[in-house]
């Protein structure tokens, strides 16, 4: 237990762009929380760096009475935990390395998840930290479902499908069990910047759109989603590696459909055609991707969105559940989760805590 005893835990989620927190209770209270963003932006005023953001996060908690001495941990979303990975833990040098291993596999989110960890390890070296994975929750998806059908030497070098959002998929799980019993076939959609859904078999995932990055699957706000992978290499040998990849995660999906913005509200308020495209375009690929995970569970009970679209854009998750209707849900069978990853993570943690006490 860390110096601060019963004091609450600290939940960071440090990005390429923005580091979010949050502070929680024993009891699962959320304290406070808010975002510091990274670079200049319209403002001019962001941190220049993860350390100047951890730095801006901890001045805001001292500053609302929270300084660092009284916490009892602080827990990291880490987007990939590689294959080793698949349960919460507390953070080790080992743990660490195995990050940083699996880094290659996300080099978009591993490194700035490290480095939030590290600029806590050097603020304050004796706190707890500890780390929960947005991979784990798909360790349950069968061997057929993992496998990419490739040479045994690239298998074993880790191209394989992992899945991603499973910290969401799993506080949808706890949310909606609470509300009255499980339902046993449960597709569920966690729908936002970055979209993805997951078919959710008597509480465990069997099945999900994002695979071994998560650029696959359903388009987002900026992602491609599913390629054939010439046309990959076809933009891969005209515009070289590096641009290729920015075009296809920072480029495309709702911004290069429409040509205007990567944002569902925006699109929603336009009348231009293309707009319009893009959030039909979006609807019927996460329908048809949803349609191919009903059949990995063998049928459907319900439906479940989450995320900033599945919570907020009504007539998104309308088209979605009508292009579903053919699997049986109706209106009452389809529910809408508030995304709680930051209090599942606090969860994490303090059961953690709680084990290592006992």
């Amino acid at each position: 237990m860390a110096d601060g005893g019963g004091g609450p835990v600290l939940v960071l989620n440090a990005g390429s762009s923005s580091v979010k927190y949050a502070l929680f209770s024993p009891d699962l209270e959320r304290i406070t929380g808010g975002i510091v963003e990274i670079g200049t932006g319209s403002g001019g005023d962001g941190a220049g760096d993860h350390r100047e953001a951890l730095d801006r996060v901890l001045a805001a908690l001292e500053g609302a009475g929270h300084p660092m001495p009284s916490l009892a941990a602080a827990a990291h979303r880490v987007v990939h935990g590689g294959a080793a990975l698949t349960r919460p833990c507390a953070i080790t040098p080992e743990v660490i390395e195995a990050i940083r291993a699996a880094s290659a596999l996300a080099p978009l989110h591993n490194p700035h998840n490290l480095a939030g960890i590290e600029a806590i390890a050097r603020r304050a070296p004796r706190l707890p930290q500890f780390a929960s994975f947005d991979t784990a929750f798909h360790a349950t998806n069968p061997p057929e479902a993992v496998a990419c059908a490739l040479p045994r030497a690239w298998r074993e070098a880790g191209v394989r499908r992992y899945g991603f959002h499973g910290i969401s998929y799993q506080a949808l799980v706890e949310e909606l069990a609470a509300r009255g019993p499980l339902p046993r076939r449960l597709l569920a959609f966690h729908l936002g910047n970055g979209a993805s859904a997951c078919a959710i078999l008597e509480g465990k995932s069997v099945a999900t759109t994002m695979g071994y990055s998560p650029l696959s699957g359903l388009p987002g706000g900026t992602r491609a989603g599913d390629l054939d992978p010439a046309a990959v290499l076809r933009i891969a040998e005209a515009e070289g590696i590096g641009a290729a990849h920015d075009l296809l995660n920072r480029q495309s999906g709702l911004l290069g459909l429409s040509g205007e913005s990567s944002d569902m509200r925006v699109l929603l308020e336009t009348d231009a055609p293309a707009a319009h495209f893009a959030v039909s375009h979006f609807c019927y690929w996460a329908a048809r991707h949803g349609a191919s995970l009903i059949g990995a569970m063998g049928g459907l009970d319900a439906i479940a969105f989450t995320g900033g679209i599945g919570e907020n854009a009504g007539v998104v998750r309308e088209e979605i559940a009508r292009r579903l209707e053919w699997a049986g849900p109706g209106a009452r069978k389809v529910h809408v989760i508030g995304a709680r990853e930051e209090r599942r993570i606090a969860r994490d943690a303090l059961e953690m805590m709680d084990g290592a006490a006992r």
